[in-house]
């Protein structure tokens, strides 16, 4: 299938491209830049959400799933970058949140549909009926005077979460995923996939374990019960049959934000979600010794046919180029030699492809009430005012960051980011040695070194001291040193600090 080597491409559209001077990403803008896309290589596009929202939390409390966002455009916006996207052999995926409803969204209003989201009578005591947390912070249940029962939000309160187990709530969302399928769609990104259903007893959650993931170490709390249940895999198997009713079928990415590999692996299923995120990598220290073990567990566990899926930046997640790599411009082709070198399909997101970094945000245009506007700040296209993400003298909707990396000023440049990112990809695609089994290789302290079946060679030295990896033959395919590419081995690879290769041997 298309997805299993898959090179993702997720654009946040409100910091994309602004069509229309208003200071905001949209779809035209993002149709503007399909070019870029299309040289880059990538084969898909997801988009995150663009459904209409009150954005208490920016896109991801939907209040009609059956539309655009008026800020990105139309619904016609929507089929036109389809189609302008199918043209230039792209994909286009959604991103679905399916786990809960923005709070103005008419089903949260409809006493037809009130069982469609999970209310309950307080305590004798009038407390919560549970001690269940939000993730951002305090109950995860908030009372609602005019009926006296509390309704369930594992985010904000504007967040009402649905309940999965009722079949009227499944129905309806088969319905939204073949309106868009229908449109072209080629496929969703599930947010929150490992969290759609919650125990259905309600039990209270076990205090944090020592190796919580950091939002939950702060809130002091394990979400045995209202996250990471089982049952959401039946949800997963019965969104993949939807899927199957197209040709081609469609493509489901799970946001399975859980830090357990072996948890990870419950989601992983031949019958549910194709691809499900690893945030385990993502959260993994750029150490070589670190990064390589999670990747060899992730492999070992790993059912046979399964495909795993990489990334390193999000929008909810500090840019790699930041936070793994503190700006070093060697390390961010390090970690890109890696992203685009293992086993299986990758996500970058807008701006790793030129080392953007991310930008701290003055308090006075803090958008994001749990401070992620670092990682979604616009595009930087062109070293000019407005990055060429708007018009110049247009205030954006958060600030841009430095313009020394842009797209513009690296595009024709041989050493650039930018071009090791495309050639990458091309590499990938094109030439067979990037195929096949992952398999770990010895190597000395600092140095991340894996090879795969079909005859490359991946070495990495994340020290700051130069190594040598002897026993190597063959010739250098690619590396973060361009003026290397074709250079023989013959027994023995000299690395540089900070210095990775692609070989053929």
């Amino acid at each position: 299938m298309w997805w299993e080597n898959a090179v993702l491409y997720q654009v946040y559209p409100r910091s994309y491209a602004d069509s229309n001077a208003d200071g905001i990403g949209d779809l035209p803008g993002l149709i503007s830049k399909l070019d870029h896309l299309e040289w880059l290589g990538v084969d898909a596009v997801w988009l995150s959400p663009t459904f209409p929202s009150p954005n208490h939390d920016w896109g991801y409390d939907v209040s009609d799933y059956y539309d655009v966002h008026p800020d990105f455009g139309t619904l016609a916006d929507m089929e036109h970058l389809i189609v302008e996207a199918e043209r230039r052999d792209l994909r286009v995926l959604l991103d679905l949140v399916p786990n809960h409803t923005s709070d103005v969204h008419p089903w949260f209003h409809d006493l037809e549909k009130r069982d469609w989201y999970l209310w309950r009578d307080p305590k004798p005591d009038g407390s919560p009926p549970n001690n269940w947390k939000s993730v951002f912070g305090g109950d995860a249940w908030t009372l609602d005077p005019a009926s006296g029962q509390y309704y369930l939000h594992n985010f904000l309160p504007e967040q009402p979460d649905l309940d999965w187990w009722n079949e009227d709530v499944r129905v309806a969302f088969d319905d939204i995923s073949r309106f868009w399928f229908e449109r072209g769609v080629a496929g969703f990104r599930i947010d929150v996939a490992h969290a759609l259903v919650k125990d259905r007893e309600l039990r209270d959650n076990p205090s944090a374990r020592p190796n919580e993931s950091p939002a939950w170490a702060r809130i002091g709390q394990w979400p045995k019960y209202n996250m990471g249940r089982p049952e959401a895999v039946d949800v997963h198997r019965r969104m993949r049959r939807v899927a199957r009713e197209f040709d081609p079928e469609r493509l489901l990415v799970g946001e399975t934000y859980v830090l357990e590999l072996e948890e990870l692996m419950t989601y992983i299923v031949p019958d549910g979600l194709q691809l499900s995120m690893n945030l385990a990598f993502l959260h993994a220290p750029f150490v070589a010794a670190e990064l390589a073990a999670v990747v060899a567990l992730t492999e070992e566990l790993m059912p046979d046919g399964a495909t795993p899926l990489w990334h390193a930046s999000s929008h909810d997640d500090p840019r790699f180029a930041t936070r793994w790599c503190d700006g070093d411009e060697q390390a961010i082709r390090c970690a890109l030699v890696a992203l685009l070198s293992l086993r299986g399909a990758c996500i970058l997101f807008q701006g790793d492809e030129i080392g953007l970094e991310a930008l701290p945000v003055p308090p006075e245009r803090e958008r994001d009430m749990v401070g992620r506007d670092a990682c979604r700040t616009p595009m930087v296209w062109r070293d000019e005012e407005g990055a060429g993400f708007t018009e110049p003298g247009v205030e954006p909707w958060l600030p841009i960051g430095s313009r020394d990396r842009n797209v513009a000023g690296q595009r024709d440049d041989p050493d650039s980011i930018l071009t090791l990112t495309r050639d990458l990809i091309a590499v990938r695609k094109h030439c067979r040695i990037l195929h096949g089994a992952y398999e770990p290789v010895d190597a000395p302290p600092d140095v991340w070194a894996f090879r795969r079946e079909s005859g490359a060679f991946i070495a990495l030295n994340l020290g700051d001291a130069a190594v040598s990896l002897e026993g190597v033959e063959g010739a250098i395919v690619i590396g973060t040193d361009r003026t290397r590419d074709g250079e023989g081995l013959t027994g023995t690879l000299e690395l540089r600090p900070r210095e990775a290769v692609v070989a053929s041997v």
